[in-house]
């Protein structure tokens, strides 16, 4: 006879991990206990022969239920206590800065969906039906240990039916703990927009409004939706209308595959993403023609599409005629997402015309997480219901805080050689946002159990308003206080994921504040445990007005082309080739000419070497987009524009010594003769080209095998398959990210990556700010 005690760490709270423990140390005869150690993980307790446990721990490892995850186990073996059975143990408060994992907010599962439709189950069209493998997680959760009583769910106490699955062992709802039914759990209320509640099955309601014509506010799991017919393009664009949306492509859910599968292509790869228990907002190119209304994604050649993943919407679309939703998240431009139902009524009354709203409240506000497949591999746009909070292992061993960009903002806390990235927290110039962002650090904080912090990194932009909380925080705290270039942060995030030591980094995206002051986006970079260093970049070109060029982004192509053209040439090219980019300025002609002025006495004007915008003054010269009404939305709408094209006019970039000529690609296409299409698809792969080949360059000269691509652009179909056939012709490891997002979303990967180099002495802060 042997005794053991185990502990295990990873995803083994709120997975079923402690029942199945239960049932597998019963198939092997064995006494003892399990039970959870709050943020330290689970422990068990084994006594019996040594053949028998040694079976045990192979199920235990090889058995696992569908969400759990063991990341690592200790054994100990200790005296004979002597237990007459085996028995889950009640669990332990508190914790010692241990390593537990929650897990995310999790797809309703086939079993539930099955008893959800069966109309002799007591569960029976129950919108908040759950099991230990599914349902809210993260979004409910307030402290560890996850058990009732530190969720939302503690204000529904259980009926004697759930309490009796709550605590059978064998019952796949044991410790399941949102678990409730019709009589003892929440539910839902429909309102009109004056807070009058109307009678009958609310879901039912709903679903029949939104068939009518009627735009929904729906509280979800983590957050509030607004819902419409997705099929009718007056009801689109009333919602367009109310929510100041005019362009921004609106996330839609169908009812299942076989729908998505009329309007949109979809590749085994993106079916078990759209599939998988985080049942992201999949971005799927459109099929042509497209059969749903065009201003779901004006100008664009994909749409963002999700599945149903709670009961709330099966129920919905069961009673739907229509079977494509709307379902975009309810916010102005900017704002956060509104999650509490007295906000709902306060911010939504002027575009919603009925609630649906339930009464269990949303700790933790999540978005929906978006995902893209970029040359057959997952790219994640913006990472946070479904994904978070799972960590991502780092080699450095730090309490931190790296508070991420100033857009498409999330923060991660490192701890144990790990990162927890956020949920998508937004445009932190916001002070909405910003209050949200310092809200969700505390709490991180608090399920962490992360008490102080050795390092908070920020980017090097001094105006970013997260450079100037995390600067504060530091000061407050008493804690160091690191900035990091941002670019050089984007090129860490993949060496991080990829646990590599060094790379020759491709650095892509719209904006990032260089260490020389300038406006960066366009960077080859070296990085290393020993190094950084600026390889190459896009040849500065002035952008006069500054951040006005972003939203007009005339004003960028005027820029680029005033280092080919005089001031009068550049009139004539302009008004010969895009007169309508003219008339998109706020002044038109008379702000035309101000930039003409602006350039020609070099008066407020920076300057940038950024992808971004050069992608973006492409879309004005070839008359695709001429206003930015959301982030990236010129360039996007250049690749969907590019994807029509078919010949490649063979366009190249020179790079003269560490610069790269983009000016020199706009003179080739405005001499040319040929399709829009083509110029569009061909300058996509001249910049691919010019990137890969100059990297590939830098790496044989380094003797670096690793190339990697990352930032906004990292995103762009046409660009990425380019670098990627390059490099790995070249005999190279080609990389990008598929768990961290490539743009500002995933920076605070790569901030927090750079901040253990700094605390190890690898790297000194004037190798990152200079």
């Amino acid at each position: 006879m042997k005794a053991y005690r185990l502990h295990v760490q990873g995803i083994v709270q709120a997975v079923g991990f402690r029942p199945f423990v239960y049932r597998i140390a019963h198939e092997h005869g064995l006494r003892g206990y399990v039970k959870n150690l709050g943020d330290a993980g689970v422990e068990i307790v084994v006594e019996g022969p040594e053949k028998d446990i040694g079976a045990f721990l192979l199920d235990l490892r090889e058995k696992l239920p569908p969400l759990a995850k063991i990341e690592k186990i200790k054994k100990r073996e200790i005296p004979i206590q002597g237990f007459d059975r085996f028995y889950i143990e009640k669990s332990s408060q508190g914790g010692s800065g241990g390593d537990s994992i929650i897990p995310p907010d999790i797809a309703i599962c086939e079993d539930c969906l099955r008893e959800l439709f069966d109309p002799t189950n007591k569960r029976y069209m129950y919108p908040f039906i759950v099991c230990t493998n599914c349902g809210p997680r993260f979004t409910i959760i307030e402290d560890l240990p996850y058990d009732r009583v530190n969720t939302t769910m503690r204000e529904f106490p259980m009926c004697d039916f759930c309490e009796s699955e709550y605590k059978d062992p064998l019952n796949r709802r044991y410790h399941a703990e949102p678990v409730c039914c019709p009589v003892c759990g929440p539910s839902y209320r429909l309102y009109t927009n004056d807070g009058e509640e109307l009678i009958g099955d609310p879901l039912k309601k709903a679903a029949e409004l939104i068939d009518n014509g009627y735009i929904v506010a729906i509280k979800g799991i983590g957050g509030i939706h607004l819902a419409c017919d997705a099929t009718r393009e007056d009801v689109v664009a009333e919602l367009r209308k109310r929510i100041h949306r005019p362009q921004k492509p609106f996330a839609i859910m169908a009812k299942d595959v076989e729908t998505i599968e009329e309007f949109a292509f979809i590749s085994p790869e993106e079916l078990e993403e759209l599939k998988s228990y985080r049942r992201p907002i999949m971005t799927l190119r459109k099929k042509e023609p497209f059969p749903l209304p065009e201003n779901l994604a004006p100008g664009l050649h994909t749409i963002g599409v999700m599945l149903p993943y709670a009961g709330t919407h099966y129920i919905l679309f069961h009673y739907s005629k229509t079977p494509v939703y709307v379902m975009t998240s309810a916010n102005y431009p900017g704002m956060p997402m509104v999650k509490d139902n007295e906000r709902a009524f306060e911010e939504l009354k002027d575009v919603a015309d009925y609630f649906l709203l339930h009464n269990r409240k949303i700790l933790n506000r999540a978005d929906d997480s978006v995902v893209r497949f970029v040359n057959g591999r997952r790219a994640v746009i913006r990472r946070s219901r479904g994904f978070v909070p799972l960590p991502i292992e780092i080699p450095f061993d730090y309490r931190g805080l790296a508070v991420g960009a100033e857009l498409m903002n999330a923060f991660g806390v490192t701890k144990n050689g790990k990162i927890y990235p956020s949920q998508y927290i937004g445009n932190t110039s916001k002070v909405e946002v910003l209050e949200f962002m310092r809200e969700a650090v505390e709490h991180f904080k608090r399920i962490l159990r992360v008490r102080d912090f050795d390092l908070i990194v920020a980017d090097l932009h001094p105006g970013y308003n997260t450079t100037k909380l995390a600067m504060e925080m530091a000061n407050e705290l008493g804690v160091e206080f690191l900035q990091v270039q941002h670019h050089y942060a984007h090129i860490a995030s993949i060496m991080a994921e990829h646990n590599l030591d060094e790379i020759v980094g491709i650095a892509v995206d719209g904006v990032g504040y260089g260490t020389d002051g300038h406006t960066w986006g366009g960077e080859v970079i070296y990085l290393s445990y020993e190094d950084v260093e600026r390889l190459a970049h896009i040849d500065y070109y002035p952008l006069p007005g500054g951040d006005l060029a972003s939203y007009y982004p005339l004003r960028a192509l005027m820029g680029i082309l005033s280092k080919v053209y005089g001031i009068e040439e550049l009139e004539e090219v302009i008004e010969k080739c895009c007169p309508k980019a003219i008339e998109s300025l706020r002044y038109g002609k008379v702000e035309f000419n101000v930039v003409l002025t602006q350039l020609a006495k070099e008066v407020n004007t920076s300057y940038a070497s950024s992808t971004g915008r050069v992608l973006d003054a492409f879309s004005v010269l070839l008359n695709v987009a001429y206003r930015r009404h959301y982030e990236g939305e010129p360039a996007m709408k250049l690749e969907s524009f590019a994807i029509r094209g078919k010949n490649d006019l063979g366009f190249s970039v020179p790079v003269e010594g560490e610069l790269i000529k983009v000016e020199e690609l706009f003179q080739q296409a405005l001499e040319i003769n040929a399709s829009p299409a083509d110029v569009a698809y061909s300058v996509h792969l001249a910049l691919g080209r010019a990137f890969a080949e100059i990297a590939v360059e830098k790496a044989k000269e380094f003797g670096v095998k690793n190339v990697g691509i990352s930032g906004g652009v990292a995103f762009n179909e046409l660009i990425v398959k380019t670098v990627r056939k390059i490099v790995e012709a070249n005999g190279l490891r080609f990389y990008s990210t598929y768990e961290v997002p490539r743009g500002d979303n995933g920076i605070n990967v790569g901030q927090a990556f750079l901040g253990g180099l700094y605390l190890e002495g690898y790297l000194t802060k004037e190798d990152l700010m200079l």
